[in-house]
């Protein structure tokens, strides 16, 4: 179902994806270096959902003309993005990415990390070689505030005190961030005002804060390893705390806080159950499928400013799909 409604939505930008998907390749390769080309080309063959890129390409179609500089945008994103998830894999010792093995399972932390830089840098070469320095300076806020959450979250989940006030700075900074880039950046590759650019990275908070609890749900889900190859309970076993068990400690009884708690520092598979009951019986959950969905609407207020048309009605439907995908 998943891939049907992705699918669904590319064809309004079938185009624009299929001359993306040319350029990053070009962008990526390094015929120089064959072992920076041998995983360059694996991590191509294995590539993802592409939802920043078509966050790019729908806000810069519904705005306005698409250009030169919205595919330039589009891939120095990706390659964030991509250079990411390569350091993620690292940081939370995972040798799954996509059902697929990541690139420290096969080459090893070492090259694992230095192929994340190498595509970092390349992000970077895009923006200065084309003189964007709007671009530029959004980038490196970006990175600056993805690495801030990530750190930011391990230095909570030692503590054991994440609130949901720090929770939502966390989830803005590590993954809200590089979807509200991607979407004013969108807007500002057609020249858009300054306002219309700024709404539309609103747009993209929104949407990114939606699309991390819905990501924190997964992790509460039997199904989770099966559909997209990530180890069912990491975010529990790296001991982070996340909307649901935010929630439920702060309801639960001082008795069930204090087994909570504890079933977090010895944490093995038999604790991840009964961590999971005590937030079934607290409404974890509940409580954050309602949070996403009111982010998600958000989201779909600010559309609303925006007049009738197939690229507005399909950017609906992908914020939909952000909080109703199985993976």
């Amino acid at each position: 179902m998943n891939n049907i409604i992705l699918e669904k939505i590319k064809t309004t930008i079938k185009k624009e994806i299929e001359e993306f998907e040319k350029q990053f390749q070009n962008v990526i390769q390094n015929n120089n270096i064959p072992i920076i080309d041998k995983i360059t080309h694996y991590i191509i063959h294995r590539k993802g959902k592409l939802i920043r890129p078509i966050f790019v390409f729908l806000i810069a179609k519904m705005l306005g003309t698409i250009q030169k500089k919205t595919y330039h945008t589009a891939c120095l994103i990706e390659l964030i993005h991509t250079a990411t998830l390569v350091h993620d894999d690292v940081i939370d010792n995972s040798f799954l990415r996509r059902g697929s093995f990541s690139i420290n399972a096969i080459w090893k932390n070492k090259i694992a990390v230095l192929i994340g830089d190498y595509l970092l840098s390349k992000s970077l070469l895009i923006a200065t070689n084309n003189n964007y320095y709007d671009l530029l300076k959004m980038i490196c806020k970006t990175i600056r505030n993805m690495s801030e959450g990530e750190l930011l979250q391990i230095e909570k989940s030692k503590k054991l005190n994440i609130t949901e006030k720090i929770y939502n700075q966390i989830i803005y900074h590590k993954t809200a961030s590089l979807i509200a880039t991607s979407c004013e950046a969108g807007a500002r590759s057609v020249n858009t005002d300054e306002k219309t650019a700024l709404k539309m990275r609103k747009f993209g908070i929104f949407t990114g804060i939606a699309f991390q609890i819905k990501d924190d749900l997964f992790d509460y889900e039997e199904k989770n390893e099966k559909y997209t190859g990530k180890p069912v309970g990491i975010d529990l076993r790296e001991k982070k705390i996340t909307l649901p068990l935010i929630h439920t400690i702060q309801k639960a009884s001082k008795k069930d806080q204090k087994c909570i708690l504890n079933y977090i520092k010895h944490y093995d598979e038999k604790k991840r159950h009964k961590i999971i009951s005590f937030v079934k019986k607290y409404g974890g959950l509940e409580y954050a499928n309602q949070k996403m969905i009111k982010f998600r609407d958000n989201a779909l207020k600010i559309l609303e400013l925006y007049p009738e048309g197939i690229i507005k009605e399909t950017l609906k439907i992908m914020v939909n799909f952000i909080i109703e995908r199985n993976q």
